[in-house]
């Protein structure tokens, strides 16, 4: 009884609940009018015209443009006034200015101040191609002089998570989606909280949506109370909002500023599989040293200014200030961030840069596979060409419709030669790619609508790093304890099934 009452007064509940009224309270309004008025139904149809027609202008990506179209041909009532309140991005004008500050800012402090873009340019003319298109479209430019460590599972990055933050003299920024009390969370707070006392700058940001389960309310005031700075990423409140879409899905970790840490791996025990929540849990991240880290420095402190509407100096942060001497150059290095709301999908054209570009091979990790039309054609033109295209996903899901949409898009690329596999021992969630010995990039940019078009993620792009065969090899290895999926078992599926996948996937970009 006590766990039931809980359940019913948590801010989930609450506020799901006070969201259903508002839209309960929004219908009955509609279908009031609509009796009353002769002519409001006329009005409802023409709005839902016009919608329709600014969508099919807009720049949106095709799938999400029928995902919204067909509701609101379905419903024209509901549809236009539906589509204003939660469909795209919108920004207040307020809004689009932080935007536009937060860009300046960053292109401000990552502004080529190297030759790292000139010299890959005269190693590889194509690889001097993608590192351009990040470095305009994302202002993230490359940095030689850094090294790379790859961090195959979520318990080896635990461990030398801990020893680089008992090592930290200065400050240390932390950024992720998911943070859960327990034997992952417990002893770095214990270590942040050592690191104040000592007087280092500490701070803390996580995204309350990811949260929402894990950490009681007003769990900002505790870590404050230690002395931890703390911001919450796009609180909850019981309102109406297309906000609640855009979550920030960065997991980002810089230590004075010459160290740090990004990759699939968020703070909660599933990860370090301390909790078996859906068998082995398979993840990876990376660990930076050295000029690199720069770029996650920048892109943690804009989004930290643009939460707590402030500016600062970023220029005691740079790697330089507490590092002596350099590391030497093992390949470049460019991270770099992909926003929802600036109009471009970094994350997306960064991964099909790289599948169309491959010459031998490309090795994908990835928990969902949820694709538009281009990323299957990209996936597919690769295989025919020749390519040894392969995709390792879940055998065990973490939500059933996720998962049947995902296996919904493997007859098209097992058709056109692409090889999938599903990790039998559990759950996937890294996100990686090796290409040809020469490319990697390490990240938080799932393969599905979510990470590609609405949500704040980051990722490591590689290029002749020693660690993109060390990518390679633990994908190799990890095929070992996988399950090839065969053509045949996807095409002989009765037909209830082959509907409810085809319903969803129509509908994927709105999940």
């Amino acid at each position: 009884m006590k766990k039931l009452f809980n359940i019913l007064l948590h801010r989930v509940t609450i506020a799901a609940l006070l969201i259903v009224l508002q839209l309960a309270v929004l219908v009955m309004m509609v279908m009031r009018f609509q009796n009353y008025f002769a002519h409001f139904y006329g009005i409802c149809e023409l709005l839902s015209l016009v919608v329709v027609l600014y969508i099919i202008s807009s720049k949106s990506n095709p799938a999400y443009k029928i995902a919204w179209l067909i509701p609101i041909l379905l419903f024209p009532i509901f549809g236009g006034i539906f589509y204003m309140l939660f469909g795209g991005n919108r920004l207040t004008r307020k809004e689009r200015r932080k935007m536009r500050e937060i860009g300046e800012r960053t292109a401000q402090a990552l502004k080529r101040e190297e030759s790292a873009l000139d010299e890959i340019r005269r190693l590889d003319e194509e690889a001097g191609l993608q590192s351009s298109y990040i470095y305009k479209a994302a202002y993230a430019v490359p940095h030689g002089h850094t090294y790379t460590e790859f961090l195959p599972l979520g318990e080896v990055k635990f461990q030398r998570m801990l020893e680089e933050l008992n090592k930290a003299k200065h400050y240390i920024f932390m950024e992720y989606f998911i943070i859960e009390e327990g034997k992952m969370w417990d002893p770095i707070l214990e270590i942040l909280k050592r690191k104040v006392q000592e007087g280092l700058d500490v701070r803390v940001m996580y995204d309350d949506a990811g949260c929402l389960m894990t950490l009681p309310q007003g769990y900002e005031r505790k870590l404050e109370a230690a002395g931890i700075q703390c911001c919450v990423f796009n609180p909850l409140t019981p309102m109406l909002s297309l906000r609640y879409n855009n979550r920030d899905h960065r997991k980002i970790c810089v230590i004075d500023g010459h160290t740090g840490f990004t990759g699939g791996i968020n703070l909660a025990d599933e990860y370090i599989n301390a909790y078996p929540k859906l068998g082995h849990w398979k993840d990876c991240a990376i660990m930076l040293k050295g000029d690199a880290v720069w770029n996650l420095t920048v892109m943690f402190l804009t989004l930290w200014d643009y939460v707590r509407n402030i500016q600062e100096d970023y220029a005691p942060f740079r790697p330089d200030v507490y590092l002596d001497g350099k590391f030497p150059t093992d390949g470049f290095v460019q991270p770099f961030t992909d926003s929802p709301l600036d109009g471009e999908a970094v994350g997306e054209t960064v991964y099909m840069n790289l599948i169309n570009r491959a010459k031998r091979y490309v090795y994908i990790n990835t928990p969902y596979l949820i694709l538009d039309n281009e990323m299957v054609t990209s996936l597919s033109t690769a295989a025919k060409c020749g390519v040894d295209v392969r995709i390792t996903t879940p055998h065990v899901p973490d939500k059933w419709y996720v998962h049947a949409v995902t296996r919904s898009n493997y007859e098209a690329l097992l058709e056109a030669g692409v090889k999938i596999y599903e990790y039998t021992p559990g759950f996937v969630h890294a996100k990686t790619f090796a290409v040809d010995d020469e490319y990697g990039v390490v990240g938080t940019i799932n393969l599905d609508y979510r990470s590609l078009y609405l949500h704040f993620e980051c990722a490591a792009w590689l290029y002749r790093c020693s660690c993109i065969k060390d990518i390679r090899d633990d994908y190799l290895k990890t095929l070992e304890v996988c399950q090839e999926v065969t053509l045949d078992r996807f095409k002989n599926i009765s037909f209830p099934r082959w509907l409810g996948r085809a319903v969803l996937r129509v509908f994927a970009p709105l999940m």
